[in-house]
């Protein structure tokens, strides 16, 4: 560790008008090329349009330096770099938002101060929760609080910030008041900052360095892209997994192309290698920057492009309504958004406690359809219906872990594992309401263009599907015929052999088709009971009597009148990728 720097990156997020990219100003000491809204669309509109990137120094803290008696290396001592990942605020940006947070260690919330938390910052909040592990709240624009009443408007707006996120993995984070740019954009430079120190010192005191691992493949997730003329085409982004080194071959999958890394740099600092977590530029052989806006690069042949994916999927809980099988949602992989329909699955009834598995797929068991993401019934009335809609779930029951097919309208380039976040962005930006509606982690892909043909008949994923009839007549001891389970036009053949269950308690076998009207013969190979049979027969006879036309007396009738009619019940399952379309029972 000794002479380097150690990377953690912060990131910026808020509602829009926050003062999200004057706080990351007033905080750092070296800007990216793409820093402080430096884009000429931004400054013309005044809002931050795309992912922005800076960063401050401080000596490597105390409670992040090795154990007392590790070994030490020679040179300057290890500082602490932290990369503030400023992102838009504005809601049509929120694809930028959700590619920003997937690489930040730690979140800052900015809230103006004034106004609380807004539409945007909700989102944000969300966002923080699927892809950061800690938080802290900044309550911006405190200069515009009158100066008598500053204090007390603060710790009030603390409090309705603690009670936000009461319900939410940040409880308890910390909360701070600053103002970042005091007086507003306008006010002159001569104003000084308000709180950043202490701000500093809070964020250095809450920093944890994830686990750093520079073994496996080489990725990183590239945010902008520029050529320098005489020099190559530069790509800077974050380091997701693995290390590169001067003189390597990386690949961008989105171009097809292999290129040899010429020169790297961190915030203009030249570098020999990084490793995952770092913020780096790289320069390769020139290439047109406009085909790679976005995207990743990485060890060659190391990436897949897929055309669907299987993952593990949670409902975000402050998306309204359900999330229904069919329906299509803006996946958001990476810093790729792109169209996809799903499928939603649970474990089979008897493995809805098993335990999560989130790093692999199963393709050896079986897996139950469902028409929508199962949720915890609101109410005991409600359970039924809820069961009912959402699939076959056993009495009710949420598993613990559920699946979703996830099928992309265009291919994505993305590795395995990876944050897969589903929303609805085409809803009214100015509704109150959340755009996320369910995460997950992408485990399986599916890279064959004809996956539908090649992968998805490996996927057991059955409908459970049941039918219902009557026994109509006995023709004897051991065979019935049976009505109403079938449609006249129904080929009944490819139902011969598949057991029924008799009400009174029998075990019977469909046998045949029995004439053209969607009846059929069911043989019973343990005969009928006595009971039944007496059932049955008095049935029979008053039905024959009313054929006739003699009505049978009050008494009689309410004798021979079975208490209701002998049901047949038929159980199967259909797997929803078999091309045969076979019915399946259980043994």
């Amino acid at each position: 560790m000794a002479g380097r720097r150690v990377n953690v990156n912060v990131g910026v997020l808020g509602h829009i008008d926050s003062g999200k990219t004057a706080l990351a100003r007033a905080l750092s000491t070296t800007a990216s090329t793409a820093a402080f809204d430096k884009q000429p669309q931004s400054r013309e509109r005044g809002i931050t349009l795309d992912l922005g990137f800076s960063c401050f120094c401080v000596p490597l803290p105390a409670h992040l330096r090795p154990a007392p008696g590790a070994e030490r290396g020679p040179g300057p001592e290890p500082r602490l770099q932290v990369t503030l990942v400023d992102c838009p605020g504005h809601a049509s940006l929120i694809r930028t938002i959700i590619g920003g947070a997937q690489i930040i260690d730690l979140m800052m919330l900015v809230i103006d101060v004034t106004k609380g938390m807004q539409t945007q910052s909700a989102e944000c909040l969300v966002i923080g929760q699927i892809a950061c592990r800690k938080l802290i709240v900044v309550l911006n624009k405190t200069d515009l609080l009158p100066e008598g009443k500053r204090q007390a408007a603060i710790d009030r707006m603390a409090k309705k910030m603690q009670r936000t996120l009461e319900n939410t993995k940040f409880r308890g984070a910390p909360v701070i008041p600053v103002a970042a740019k005091p007086g507003g954009p306008d006010a002159p430079e001569t104003e000084a900052p308000q709180g950043i120190p202490e701000l500093i010192e809070l964020l250095v005191s809450q920093i944890s360095i994830p686990t750093r691992d520079p073994s496996g493949p080489f990725l990183m997730s590239v945010d902008h892209c520029f050529s320098i003329k005489g020099q190559g085409t530069v790509m800077t982004g974050t380091i997701l997994s693995g290390s590169v080194s001067l003189g390597d071959s990386v690949e961008i999958p989105a171009l097809k192309v292999v290129r040899k890394v010429k020169s790297m740099q961190m915030f203009h600092t030249p570098v020999s290698s990084a490793v995952q977590g770092d913020r780096l530029g790289i320069c390769v052989t020139q290439f047109d920057p406009k085909l790679l806006e976005r995207g990743l690069v990485c060890a060659p042949e190391s990436l897949h492009t897929v055309h669907a994916a299987l993952i593990s999927v949670e409902k975000i809980p402050y998306f309204r309504g359900p999330l229904q099988t069919k329906a299509k949602f803006h996946i958001t992989v990476g810093h790729e958004t792109v169209m996809g329909r799903v499928m939603f699955f649970s474990p089979a009834p008897d493995s809805l406690d098993r335990e999560p598995v989130l790093d692999s797929f199963d393709f050896s068991r079986e897996y139950l359809f469902q028409e929508q993401y199962l949720c915890p019934a609101p109410a005991e009335a409600d359970e039924a219906e809820a069961t009912e809609k959402a699939g076959q779930a056993s009495a009710g029951r949420c598993p613990r872990q559920q699946w979703a097919l996830v099928e992309f309208e265009k291919p994505v380039t993305c590795p395995r594992l990876c944050l897969v976040i589903g929303s609805r962005l085409d809803a009214d930006i100015h509704a109150n309401t959340c755009r996320l509606a369910f995460h997950g982690v992408l485990l399986h892909g599916l890279g064959d263009r004809d996956y539908a043909e090649s992968a998805l008949p490996a996927l057991r994923v059955y409908k459970l599907k049941q039918k219902h009839g009557v026994v109509e007549r006995v023709l004897d001891d051991h065979s019935v015929i049976g009505r109403s389970l079938f449609k006249k036009e129904t080929n009944i053949q490819l139902f011969v052999g598949l057991r029924v269950h008799l009400s009174t308690g029998e075990l019977g076998v469909i046998d045949s088709a029995f004439g053209q009207s969607g009846k059929f013969k069911v043989h019973i190979p343990g005969g009928l009971s006595p009971e039944s049979k007496k059932i049955l027969t008095s049935a029979l006879k008053k039905r024959g009597r009313a054929g006739r036309g003699e009505a049978a007396k009050p008494e009689e009738a309410e004798r021979l009148e079975p208490a209701q009619p002998v049901g047949l019940s038929l159980s199967f399952k259909r797997y929803v990728f078999d091309a045969h379309k076979r019915m399946v029972q259980s043994p």
